[in-house]
């Protein structure tokens, strides 16, 4: 018989989905720590948090298979306890409960307090902006909001994450000034909906006065603007950016379709011409600026037609930045009331066709950049290159800079000036400038 020896319980949390589970996973590290408890990310740990993605159905997936993948090592006595928290747990707790009931408890996405207790530790109020980041020392996301009120009709995140609801500015700044002292020099911006920040608490669109709070911050390099809306976005945004060079030149802003059909079906609350009308604005209002878009193809009664539309649209507009996403069938949505009537064949086929035409422009606006000179961060060394990023990049999901390190030393975290002298469809390859 096996005697079980007196052991220090390690808590490891392992994070699936988006920037906005990072960033929660964070938070929760670091109210553990602060109640004294060995807290690992994604390392052997006796304690298993997993913070799960509900958002579509290879993330549901994942996040099950996560599960049961723990389960299998509760079992088999290589963990003792498995907790399940975040967005897939927020949706469908009483199935899960009923599916995997060995999981010792489910939490939802406000939780955080209960999941705590359960983890033997203390919600701790006079932590806030404290966290144990896990992304690379030189940048770190700063969520501004949580939730969503927009009512798009394939979405399921109002669900998960409920009503929108901004961040004060004074907390948001205490928060950057906390991650710039710990020497995080790049800013992500992230919410749900950056569009709408601002709104409930100061009654305006206010994510400009938040950037000129930001700037303002001390060791802070770079600040990166994540998910925007398009409908009601505030252009007084644009000035800042122009303004001032910490901003970085760079806008993530999903926009899904173009088809005014597919726009009205999906309750995006606009259409082509205004759409097209934005970007052109953009473009006029800051001219070198990278615009990264994610696109939706194969949703309920998208036509052909309604897809060449889509095609031709992708290859006029030129962004530098694009992702496409098949349509996933989500229950409690809108959307969910109508047939999914494109089979999942044609949804790859039509995703594969933009990556295609977005392949094409991409290596065609990166071969305009050989003999170019940019300020790059270095994130990582990876094998003989250092590996870096311009601020027209964000980390994991655009290009990146490669440059040789059997003929530089150049430190992670920090910047460094070089000269693009190669380029394919998504890598640039540079020489440092000394």
């Amino acid at each position: 018989m096996r005697t079980k020896t007196l052991k220090k319980n390690k808590i490891n949390v392992v994070t699936l989905g988006c920037s906005k589970n990072i960033y929660d996973s964070e938070v929760l590290m670091g109210q553990l720590k602060a109640s004294g408890k060995d807290v690992v990310h994604e390392e052997e740990g006796n304690i298993v948090v997993i913070n799960t993605c509900g958002f579509i159905n290879n993330a549901k997936e994942e996040s099950v298979n996560t599960i049961l993948e723990f389960m299998q090592k509760k079992e088999d006595g290589d963990v003792d306890k498995v907790f399940v928290t975040g967005c897939l747990s927020e949706r469908y707790k009483p199935d899960l409960q009923k599916e995997i009931p060995n999981v010792d408890q489910y939490f939802g996405t406000t939780e955080l307090p209960g999941l705590l207790k359960a983890l033997g530790a203390d919600y701790k109020h006079e932590l806030i902006g404290e966290r144990l980041t896990t992304t690379p020392k030189n940048y770190a996301y700063l969520k501004i909001a949580e939730g969503c009120d927009r009512p798009c009709s394939f979405c399921a995140i109002p669900i998960m994450r409920g009503k929108h609801k901004s961040t004060p500015i004074e907390a948001i700044v205490t928060e950057a000034e906390k991650l710039a002292s710990k020497g995080v020099k790049e800013l992500i911006l992230i919410a749900q909906d950056l569009t709408y920040y601002g709104l409930d608490l100061y009654k305006k669109r206010n994510l400009a006065e938040l950037l000129e709070a930001l700037v303002k911050v001390e060791g802070v390099e770079w600040i990166r603007l994540h998910y925007a809306f398009p409908a009601g976005f505030p252009m007084d945004v644009l000035d800042v950016m122009n303004r001032e060079p910490k901003i970085c030149n760079y806008l993530d802003i999903p926009l899904q379709h173009i088809s005014n059909s597919i726009l009205k079906s999906m309750r995006r609350g606009t259409t082509k011409e205004k759409t097209t009308k934005l970007l052109k604005e953009f473009r006029a209002a800051v001219p070198n600026m990278a615009i990264r878009t994610t696109l939706i193809v194969g949703y309920p009664g998208e036509t052909e037609e309604n897809f060449q539309e889509l095609k031709q649209w992708v290859s006029d507009m030129r962004f530098e930045r694009l992702g496409c996403f098949t349509y996933s069938h989500e229950e409690n949505t809108h959307a969910y009331n109508l047939e999914d009537d494109v089979p999942q064949e044609v949804k790859q086929d039509r995703a594969n066709q933009i990556m295609e035409i977005q392949s094409q422009i991409s290596w065609e606006l990166n071969q305009e950049k050989i003999g170019q000179i940019f300020k790059v961060v270095i994130d990582r060394k990876e094998g003989n290159y250092f590996v870096g990023r311009t601020e027209f990049d964000s980390p994991d999901v655009d290009n990146e800079v490669l440059i040789d390190a059997t003929k530089t030393y150049l430190k992670t975290g920090e910047f460094a000036t070089v000269k693009i002298t190669e380029a394919e469809d998504f890598d640039l390859y540079a020489e440092v400038l000394i």
